[in-house]
C-alpha cells in the first residue's frame, strides 16, 4: 500500500504538470515520451524512498509527487531549457 501511494504521487505530479502547462500556454506541443518518462521516474523515486522510510501512505504519496519535480529540474539543468 505504501509503495503504491508513492507511485501514485508520481502519476499525480505528471498529470498536474501537464494540466498546468496546457492551461498556461496557447500552443503547447505535448511530448508523450517525456510525459510518460516523468511519471515513471517519479513513481520509481516514490517507490524507492517509500521503501526506506515506510511511514504513512500520505508521506509516500508526497515523496512520489516531489520525485517528479526533482527529475524535471535535473532535466532542465542538463538541457538548459524549459520542458513539458
Amino acid at each position: 500500500m505504501l509503495l503504491g501511494a508513492g507511485f501514485s504521487g508520481g502519476i499525480v505530479r505528471g498529470l498536474t504538470g501537464y494540466l498546468k502547462r496546457q492551461l498556461s500556454y496557447k500552443e503547447v506541443k505535448f511530448k508523450l515520451f517525456y510525459f510518460l518518462f516523468i511519471i515513471l521516474i517519479s513513481g520509481i523515486i516514490g517507490l524507492v524512498v517509500s521503501s526506506f522510510f515506510l511511514k504513512t501512505p500520505l508521506f509516500s504519496f508526497v515523496v512520489g509527487y516531489a520525485g517528479g519535480d526533482f527529475v524535471e529540474n535535473i532535466y532542465k539543468i542538463f538541457t538548459k531549457k524549459v520542458s513539458f
